[in-house]
């Protein structure tokens, strides 16, 4: 009983930090994008990074409060840039072609392709300029962004995009080895960069908190295409079938419904179990790990 009610106490802790964060990080980005040259330009890329839970740059925050770092709003709010891009690309004709995102028509449907284009490039820059612009070390600095373009790039994000696409039209459908290289880079590198951002920060060993990112990165993408089979529109806040709809190979499509969830269970336990060292002072990234795979969207 005393076990349950700390767990409700984690998770209700993790809740509030979570939506503080992202209040933080939106109050941040909403007074920093302007832009003189075409203010419809900024107004797009207001309107592509808000609406989200903010989960990446929650653990930029948590990860920095962990080490004893302040001043990581900046950081966390690059975070959040990177994948506001990666998303209004990624919701274009050309690629996932999706009208719908975080309940709301997607930015290309609000204004048109080029702006949606134009609108993720600046947030990609933003990105770079925030983290540049902080007060850092500039070895530091330096590391953060340095480590941001891999884990964004073709070794990263961009690379299982890239995957991801070419899995829709491959002659023999992608393997779970394959699945999972492809989902490491595609949602799991901006993840494992967010959770380790804090040891960067304070100089500290990146080990237990990149496992744990590794671990979480995949379990995010295993309940997404969970949600893919299971969730409510309304709910996800986009369109849900579209895998099974395209034909592919998921991680339900391989391993079933039942067998998805259960290793996506595996890895919050070992996402967990890398926390080890740093005691009760991680419990809060524990519920982080543990709400990953039972949100509804």
């Amino acid at each position: 009983m005393a076990n349950l009610l700390g767990r409700r106490r984690w998770m209700a802790e993790f809740k509030t930090t979570l939506a503080a964060d992202a209040a933080a990080i939106s109050e941040f980005l909403q007074a920093r994008i302007t832009c003189d040259l075409h203010p419809p330009l900024a107004e797009a890329m207001r309107y592509c990074v808000v609406g989200g839970k903010a989960l990446r740059g929650f653990y930029v925050m948590e990860s920095a409060r962990l080490h004893g770092v302040s001043g990581a709003v900046e950081v966390a709010a690059a975070i959040e840039c990177m994948h506001a891009y990666s998303l209004a690309h990624d919701d274009l004709p050309a690629m996932d072609d999706d009208d719908m995102r975080r309940g709301r028509p997607t930015a290309h449907k609000v204004w048109d392709d080029a702006t949606a284009i134009l609108a993720g490039d600046a947030l990609q820059a933003l990105a770079f300029e925030l983290i540049g612009d902080t007060e850092f070390p500039g070895n530091t600095r330096a590391a953060l962004m340095v480590s941001l373009a891999k884990q964004a790039g073709i070794a990263g994000m961009v690379g299982g995009q890239a995957a991801d696409i070419a899995a829709e039209t491959a002659a023999v459908p992608f393997k779970l080895d394959e699945i999972i290289a492809m989902q490491n880079g595609k949602t799991g590198a901006l993840l494992t960069w967010s959770c380790v951002a804090g040891a960067v920060m304070a100089g500290a060993n990146q080990g237990p908190l990149k496992a744990y990112g590794d671990s979480v990165g995949l379990a995010f993408q295993i309940a997404d295409d969970v949600l893919d089979v299971e969730g409510d529109e309304a709910t996800v806040g986009k369109a849900v079938g579209k895998d099974e709809d395209a034909g592919k190979a998921t991680f339900v499509s391989l391993l079933g419904l039942d067998g998805a969830k259960r290793r996506a269970d595996e890895l919050v336990e070992s996402a967990c179990d890398a926390l080890s060292k740093y005691g009760d002072q991680a419990e809060t990234l524990k519920e982080a790990a543990r709400f990953v795979v039972n949100r509804t969207h």
